[in-house]
């Protein structure tokens, strides 16, 4: 179901909506490839949010590209999310110049990206956490029977107080059938696994795969492959072993090494099967690595 008809399925067309009207609006908090994020507030309540703007003729295309599946559109899917680890959607419509808008919870943070390049102590101490919390933000996402389709640390933001949240569903789809046939390459190709960069079904573990790569990431400042940022570029590195987490972090905790290495497997069936089965793998490491350091005070 596309944006256009989720909103209008009730039968008549929703009114198109004076945004400016209802919200102060501050700066942009970040522009995404088919949209525009900004920070707002609303008049009367001081309550502040963010409002997404989606380029129109973009998502008109992307739609189409789905028009025989019946894709639900990305405000579909994020008004159904409710979970302390995903960005939490309020509203979705129409601005007077007929481009959709949701308004959504304004994030206090930064990027994940912006915390892997910078490798900063807090990098390293909320390292674990960040992981197993975007882990369970992802298996909640599964659970409700959809693949992101482009996770990665540009699409991930981390609060003040450590709060990891999983953000922007334009590329998300059903995980049925009709959404796993091959064909459908879309996403950050430095994130995309191997199946899917080389037209072959996919399911769930295309998101374990960026997954693990995050977390890889989180650790070391870097991928597992030299890779550059076209599918052309990817595919000449996905059909070599990532390099071993070991290699840039000689102290890496056995367990949590393996663990990351397992879901940077190039054959989805190596990998976890589920973000479940990897988010207990790394809670027993950080409830053994905190029961060390109490023993230890």
């Amino acid at each position: 179901m596309s944006l256009f008809s989720f909103l209008n399925k009730s039968g008549a067309r929703q009114p198109k909506v004076d945004l400016k009207e209802r919200y102060y609006f501050q700066a942009t908090a970040g522009p995404g490839s088919m949209s525009k994020v900004w920070r707002a507030t609303e008049r009367g309540t001081e309550r502040r949010f963010a409002i997404k703007i989606l380029d129109k003729q973009k998502t008109a295309r992307l739609e189409e590209r789905y028009q025989a599946y019946n894709k639900p559109s990305e405000a579909e899917i994020t008004l159904q999310l409710d979970h302390p680890n995903i960005v939490k959607a309020y509203e979705a419509g129409f601005t007077l110049e007929g481009e959709p808008y949701l308004i959504m919870e304004l994030i206090d943070g930064v990027s994940l990206s912006y915390l892997v390049d910078l490798q900063n102590s807090r990098m390293k101490k909320q390292a674990l956490s960040f992981m197993i919390q975007l882990g369970q933000g992802l298996a909640y996402l599964h659970e409700q029977g959809f693949l992101h389709h482009d996770l990665c640390p540009r699409n991930i933001m981390v609060t003040d107080d450590n709060r990891v949240k999983l953000i922007d569903f334009g590329l998300a789809v059903p995980n049925t059938p009709d959404f796993q046939k091959p064909g459908n390459r879309t996403g950050t190709a430095q994130y995309m696994a191997p199946e899917l960069i080389k037209r072959q079904r996919i399911d769930q573990r295309i998101d374990l795969f960026a997954y693990a790569l995050t977390c890889y990431e989180m650790v070391t400042g870097k991928l597992p492959w030299n890779a550059g940022d076209t599918y052309e570029s990817v595919l000449k590195y996905i059909n070599s072993p990532p390099k071993d987490i070991r290699e840039y972090s000689p102290k890496l905790d056995e367990q949590l090494a393996e663990t990351i290495m397992k879901g940077c497997s190039t054959n989805p069936d190596d990998r976890f099967q589920s973000a479940n089965e990897m988010v207990e793998q790394l809670v027993q490491v950080y409830r053994r690595l905190k029961a060390r350091k109490r023993s230890q005070s």
